[in-house]
């Protein structure tokens, strides 16, 4: 843990304050425009084309504006990736990630840029996989496979984006694992553990709030099953292991390709515009969860630059998931 509070100080230290601060303000105004009129609530109410663009749009000018001001006032980077006057601590990175002094080879980091917003998008949006489903499925498994394939598929087409990104040599790597840090290399999950255990509280604390308790557990949206599968538990089971699929896919695309994919091109300067667009995507949660969203997205943005790895990253975000289910049911069930 003592590492984890040396790899935060550092990245305060090092990072741009006027690019912290000015990115905290907007991300601020969003979240205040976004809890007042419903901006997520509003585009998802939109037919599906008309939605896609809109978070095309929305999610663009989040990274834009984000690095944009990484741009005007982020810290040079030095040879390593590194912005000038960090931390010496050596870092994993190849020798060939030596460039300008701002970005390198802007125009890859460009389209990266570009699919990571097409993708993400996409991926907002509701899929309709009912008509890929067999015609003689009756109800409720009509309502129920679209929504526990949903997840899956869309983590099929970011494992597809991340290969052709990969083998375009916009990630760099030996493995799409390696460059996406789905690494095991040096890897220590027990502070991850310990970081866990510390913010049980904290989501017990959420789960008597009312909006964390309407929201919360998202399985009881399968309610419907109920009086159709005898016994209905492992249906709800199946639906949690693709909602924690939904997780790796968030760590992957986050961590591994706004981070750690971006580590060649700009370095620790890559983490910022991360998060802010980390926050944007939680915009229909709770109000708590989607303001912390932000510090938490820096907190795994940083850990996952200074090891190379989403693994741990994906362990508190799996965790803090099936805790909140827990929680959540917890909750219904006693103020029920």
């Amino acid at each position: 843990m003592r590492a984890f509070i040396r790899y935060f100080t550092d990245y305060y230290r090092s990072t741009s304050r006027p690019a912290l601060f000015v990115t905290i303000a907007f991300i601020a105004s969003l979240v205040y425009a976004n809890y007042s009129i419903g901006i997520e609530r509003r585009i998802q109410d939109l037919p599906w084309y008309a939605a896609y663009g809109a978070f095309v749009l929305f999610f663009g000018a989040v990274i834009a504006l984000a690095w944009g001001l990484q741009y005007e006032w982020g810290k040079p980077a030095d040879a390593s990736g590194k912005p000038a006057g960090t931390s010496k601590e050596p870092v994993d990175i190849p020798e060939k990630a030596a460039g300008s002094p701002r970005f390198f080879q802007p125009r890859r980091l460009l389209m990266l840029l570009l699919a990571a917003v097409l993708f993400f998008a996409a991926k907002m949006i509701h899929w309709n996989i009912d008509l890929l489903l067999p015609k003689s499925l009756g109800q409720p498994w009509t309502r129920y496979w679209p929504i526990v394939l949903q997840l899956p598929a869309k983590l099929l087409l970011l494992f597809c984006l991340l290969f052709i990104c990969w083998t375009a040599g916009l990630l760099q790597g030996d493995s799409l694992l390696q460059s996406t840090g789905l690494t095991t290399k040096g890897f220590d999950a027990r502070p991850y553990f310990w970081l866990l255990l510390m913010l049980m509280p904290v989501v017990a604390l959420a789960a008597t709030r009312p909006d964390f308790l309407h929201y919360y557990p998202r399985v009881k949206y399968l309610a419907f099953l109920d009086g159709y599968a005898r016994p209905v538990w492992p249906w709800k089971l199946a639906y949690e292991l693709s909602y924690g699929m939904d997780f790796l896919s968030i760590e992957l695309f986050f961590r591994g390709l706004l981070v750690i994919g971006l580590v060649r091109y700009a370095g620790e300067q890559a983490i910022l515009p991360m998060a802010a667009f980390y926050c944007t995507i939680h915009f229909g949660k709770p109000l708590g969860e989607c303001i912390t969203s932000f510090f938490g997205g820096l907190m795994l943005g940083v850990l996952a630059y200074r090891t190379r790895s989403i693994l741990g990253g994906l362990i508190v975000h799996l965790g803090l998931a099936w805790m909140m289910e827990l929680f959540g049911w917890l909750g219904n069930t006693w103020m029920g």
